[in-house]
């Protein structure tokens, strides 16, 4: 598949802009993996080339966590290697998704994810509290479900991770995210062998991609400005209708 310039330049651009949906709203993906089926790669290969660029901004984000202090190593990989073997199984029906029903499955979480931004926002309830064996326990057990997800299409996992480590778990939100970014790169690193196995995993498309994600986290945390998030969820929301009717049109 030859490469054009301007099609590397459209991809580091959308993964700017998903690297600071990233940070300020949520739901890149949604816009990186329907951009790469309209550059003519498969459902499978852009679900796994997609994963390049989330390794990449997990491991900065990780790095990020660690730097200024926040680390447990121990739970991240407890949590992790429940969610490893979801991954695989969710992979393994990943690759086989292809065609019409890749774009119908996206479809429908592209709706599902417009549906739920749409509900205006309750804060939250303060739901951290000592670590009990019984939530340590629940949270290794949905975490499988939540590796599930990731490795079948990632998209939207975030939502999934987020309740399990805040609500079920009591963790509050610094460590739930510092969890989750740790959990999100380790189970993807076995995603995507998975996915390289069974599939064409563009290079070129992800490098582009995991340069935008990393300096879209950068502008998104460092110039966020007050209106600047009701501009881009009306942007986002714009673009995500115009896929939708793109994938469910045949």
């Amino acid at each position: 598949m030859n490469v054009e310039l301007w099609e590397l330049a459209l991809l580091t651009g959308a993964g700017t802009i998903a690297g600071m949906l990233n940070v300020i709203a949520g739901g890149g993906s949604l816009m990186t993996v329907p951009i790469m089926l309209f550059l003519g790669l498969s459902g499978p290969e852009a679900n796994g080339t997609n994963r390049i660029s989330i390794i990449a901004q997990n491991i900065v984000a990780v790095r990020t966590f660690f730097r200024r202090g926040f680390s447990e190593f121990r739970l991240s990989l407890t949590l992790s290697a429940a969610a490893i073997p979801g991954a695989i199984l969710g992979a393994l029906v990943g690759v086989q998704l292809d065609g019409e029903w890749f774009d119908r499955v996206l479809a429908l979480v592209m709706i599902a994810v417009l549906v739920l931004m749409q509900i205006p926002g309750k804060k939250s309830a303060d739901t951290s509290g000592p670590l009990t064996p019984k939530r340590l326990m629940l949270g290794h057990i949905l975490m499988f479900a939540a590796g599930c997800w990731g490795g079948f299409i990632q998209v939207g996992v975030g939502f999934i991770l987020m309740p399990i480590l805040h609500r079920v778990m009591g963790l509050d939100l610094v460590r739930t995210n510092m969890h989750k970014v740790f959990i999100a790169l380790t189970y993807n690193l076995f995603a995507i062998v998975v996915f390289a196995a069974a599939v064409s995993i563009h290079w070129q498309f992800g490098l582009a991609l995991a340069a935008g994600n990393a300096l879209g986290g950068y502008f998104g945390a460092r110039f966020s400005v007050q209106g600047g998030e009701v501009w881009i969820r009306r942007i986002f929301t714009g673009v995500l209708i115009i896929f939708i009717i793109k994938l469910l049109l045949p």
